[in-house]
C-alpha cells in the first residue's frame, strides 16, 4: 500500500468509531475539502504583524507548494480577548484535499527547506519570546452545498462574516446542517448576495456540536443589503417556519473579520 493511501485509510479508521467514516470517504474524493480554522492568539500587535508577514513570505507559500490552498488570514478588528489570551489574534483558514492531508500538514512544512529557510526567527522562536501564544483549531468537513472554498469578494474593502451555530445535541445540528444543503438555505443565501467562503459540519474543536460558515461581502454595506434582502426573502421565511427545523439552533457568535495582508481569500 502507498503511503498516502496509508495515511488516508488511517485517518478513516480512526474516524469511523466516531459514526464519522461516511464523512472520512467523502472527503478522501475530489468533491469535499477537509477544513482546518485555526485561531493564532498573540502577546501585541507586534506579533501579529510579523507572524503575518511569515505567512506571506513563507508559511503560505509552503501550504500552496503542499497542495493546500487558498489560505485565507483574518483580523478581527474589534478583538475581545478572553481570560487566557487577551492580545490580538488571527485566523487561519487551512482547506485540504483530504483528512491525510490535515494529518501529515505541519511533518510536510517542516521537511521543506524553503519554509525553514524564509521562517527562520519565527520557525525557531525561542520559549522567551515566541512568535505566538498558543493556537487553537477546528477541524470541518465541508457541506454537499459548498463543497470547496469559494473566493467571490476581492476588493479593498471587503468583509468576511464568521459564524458558529451551536446546537444542544447533535440531531438538531444535523438538521440545521440538512436545513442548509437541501432545505434550501444555503440557495438563498446565493441569490441575496451572501457569498458562502466556506460552509463546514465541526468534527473537532469546541462547542460540538456545531456548524460553522463564513461569508464574504465587497464592503460593509454590500453586507448589510444582502442581509436586508435575506430577511425578506419569501423562501427564507417560508423555510424558516418549517416545524422540522425548529429548535436547530442553541447559540449563535457572529464574529466580522477584515483580510490580512497575507491572505489569498
Amino acid at each position: 500500500m502507498k503511503r498516502r493511501d496509508f495515511l488516508a485509510a488511517s485517518a478513516a479508521a480512526g474516524l469511523a468509531p466516531l459514526g464519522l467514516s461516511r464523512l472520512a470517504g467523502a472527503a478522501e474524493t475530489a468533491d469535499k475539502q477537509v477544513l482546518e480554522m485555526r485561531v493564532y492568539h498573540f502577546a501585541d500587535e507586534a506579533k501579529r504583524d510579523a507572524f503575518d508577514k511569515h505567512l506571506a513570505e513563507a508559511a503560505i507559500p509552503a501550504l500552496n507548494r503542499a497542495g493546500i490552498k487558498p489560505v485565507g488570514v483574518f483580523v478581527d478588528p474589534k478583538p475581545k480577548g478572553n481570560d487566557l489570551y487577551k492580545g490580538p489574534d488571527l485566523y487561519v483558514l487551512l482547506p485540504h484535499a483530504s483528512f491525510a492531508s490535515f494529518a501529515t500538514a505541519v511533518h510536510r512544512l517542516l521537511a521543506d527547506e524553503r519554509y525553514i529557510k524564509g521562517g527562520e526567527g519565527i520557525v525557531d522562536a525561542p520559549k522567551k519570546d515566541p512568535a505566538y501564544l498558543r493556537i487553537e483549531s477546528t477541524l470541518m468537513i465541508s457541506f454537499d452545498a459548498v463543497p470547496k472554498v469559494e473566493t467571490h469578494a476581492t476588493g479593498d474593502e471587503r468583509v468576511f462574516q464568521l459564524r458558529i451555530y451551536e446546537a444542544h445535541n447533535a440531531e438538531r445540528g444535523q438538521k440545521k446542517i440538512e436545513m442548509f444543503n437541501t432545505g434550501g438555505e444555503v440557495a438563498i443565501f446565493r441569490k441575496c448576495g451572501m457569498n458562502p467562503v466556506f460552509f463546514g459540519e465541526s468534527l473537532i474543536g469546541t462547542r460540538i456540536p456545531n456548524l460553522t460558515y463564513m461569508l464574504g461581502f465587497d464592503n460593509p454595506e454590500a453586507q448589510k443589503a444582502a442581509w436586508g434582502k435575506f430577511m425578506k426573502h419569501p423562501d427564507w421565511k417560508r423555510i424558516s417556519r418549517d416545524p422540522q427545523y425548529r429548535d436547530t439552533v442553541s447559540r449563535i457568535t457572529n464574529i466580522i473579520l477584515k483580510p490580512a495582508a497575507s491572505s489569498q481569500i
